[in-house]
């Protein structure tokens, strides 16, 4: 079977999605949409496809369409894909962070369970070839007892950054430092680590006039006993520095860095696999630098789970724990204390309603 996808929301990332489609055998690109006509022509015509400023026409006009990419802000992720499930039967992809709080995707599992669609959250950088080779050091021991975990995210947003729409920098539809650009260094601590106990954070905001925060520091804990500390932030100046995760295991060291972490710059096991198991960013066209090989990878997933090969590498579960470690780095800085990741209690700021926002994003019925 060959499957038809849709974009919702033509931003920066949109371009990539579209390069990755075309990439695989088995998936086609048939209609693009946003609420600027400009942006959703730019891609359209690019890529010979239609464009709409409403997706609810582009549904009616295409029912050949399987599952839709959702990639609007993130605050609206939950509405507009549970809507899209639910109203007309499609299958969706998420971009990150997937959605601004844990129970969001839990009812979303549900009304995509009780329509029987699929989900796919998208985690890209877990396809790295270095994050590949350390989890598979990891699984075979080759570093041994994992000991110390260290995230580093030293980047450059400055408040012209912020200023390019009214999402960007808000609790409600944007999240942060860690919740935007450190959301993938976030999911790797536990994709690599594994589950962490309990978190104590502080937060702020040191290099623009935003609500949310451009600096997080945190130290955490681990259910196998090892500790962890990450610093991120955007208010480096006046570039991004460094994007980094190491492992201090038993026996080893593993250190991946780069521009999204796609260099093995350490691995004390065996050195000479630094080289075969870093990539170069650079040469993705566009924006792709930044968000490297892995979409491609990810749409062969999710083709190969359609036609049976093999289940999508995600889960709902593993999805969920991502989500609420993500918000227990935010209950702890509201608490000003450790704050366990397990349990059902949500910040009281990331994600909150703002439906004045909410409405500049939201689709007009035909």
């Amino acid at each position: 079977m060959t499957l038809h996808v849709a974009l919702i929301g033509c931003g920066r990332i949109a371009g990539h999605h579209c390069r990755s489609i075309q990439q695989i055998d088995g998936i086609n690109l048939t209609a693009v949409c946003d609420l600027e006509l400009e942006k959703a022509n730019d891609w359209g015509q690019q890529f010979n496809v239609p464009a709409y400023t409403n997706y609810r026409e582009m549904f009616d006009q295409h029912p050949e369409i399987d599952l839709a990419a959702v990639i609007t802000p993130s605050g609206m992720h939950f509405e507009h894909a549970t809507e899209i499930i639910r109203e007309y039967g499609k299958h969706v992809i998420v971009e990150k962070p997937t959605f601004m709080q844990p129970g969001q995707l839990t009812e979303a599992c549900k009304i995509a369970r009780t329509h029987d669609k699929k989900m796919f959250p998208v985690f890209q950088n877990r396809y790295n070839k270095a994050v590949s080779r350390v989890r598979e050091a990891i699984k075979n021991g080759e570093l041994g007892e994992i000991r110390i975990v260290s995230v580093r995210v030293r980047w450059c947003r400055p408040q012209r950054y912020y200023d390019m729409a009214p999402w960007r920098g808000t609790f409600s539809h944007d999240g942060g430092a860690l919740t935007n650009q450190s959301i993938h260094h976030v999911d790797l601590m536990r994709h690599l680590g594994g589950e962490v106990r309990a978190v104590n954070a502080t937060m702020t905001t040191l290099g623009a006039d935003i609500e949310v925060e451009d600096t997080a520091v945190a130290t955490f804990t681990y259910k196998n006993g090892a500790v962890g500390v990450l610093e991120a932030t955007t208010a480096a100046r006046p570039d991004d520095f460094e994007a980094s995760l190491s492992i201090v295991g038993s026996k080893g060291l593993a250190q991946i860095g780069g521009i999204a972490v796609n260099e093995l710059q350490i691995f004390t096991p065996d050195p000479d696999a630094c080289t075969e198991n870093s990539e170069d960013f650079a040469q993705v066209k566009g924006h792709g630098a930044v968000y490297g090989f892995g979409h491609g990878k990810m749409y062969q997933d999710i083709v190969d789970d359609f036609n049976g090969v093999k289940d999508y590498p995600v889960t709902a579960d593993d999805c969920l724990q991502t989500l609420k470690l993500l918000n227990a780095f935010y209950r702890s800085d509201e608490q000003k204390d450790w704050t366990d990741v397990d349990g059902n209690v949500q910040s009281n700021r990331l994600g909150r309603t703002n439906d004045a926002i909410s409405n500049l994003y939201r689709t007009p019925q035909i």
